[in-house]
């Protein structure tokens, strides 16, 4: 299996698919910073999709410095594995975690009063 992969059953579009498996594989440390990519035409022909929706991705991630180009030599990474994370994703996870955080209060039979209480006295 390559670097990223597509489900074509997946409603998310495509390109959208590929955009976050790329800031997947460099924020997990599967792809480095210097690293050389597939050009657009192998990743086009390895995911059995478009070279367009390819060449979109790399722009669109050339944009927000998580890639490079250079004419005529091919499309590096750029950004490090802080820096390739998906906009807003550490504010997604923050969420997810305080209602987790809640849910488990709850189930516990705390009171939210309670774990903030107890929070103060760790800081």
């Amino acid at each position: 299996m390559g670097i990223v992969s597509i489900d074509p059953r997946d409603r998310t579009p495509i390109y959208a698919q590929l955009e976050r498996g790329l800031r997947a594989a460099i924020a997990a440390g599967r792809l480095h910073p210097g690293e050389q990519l597939p050009t657009v035409r192998e990743l086009a022909v390895e995911l059995r999709v478009n070279a367009n929706t390819v060449g979109r991705v790399y722009a669109e991630l050339e944009r927000a410095g998580v890639l490079e180009t250079r004419r005529g030599v091919g499309s590096f990474v750029s950004a490090t594995p802080a820096q390739a994370r998906p906009p807003r994703e550490h504010e997604r996870r923050r969420r997810a975690f305080v209602t987790r955080l809640l849910a488990d209060t709850a189930a516990a039979g705390f009171t939210l009063d309670e774990i903030l209480a107890e929070l103060d006295t760790h800081t």
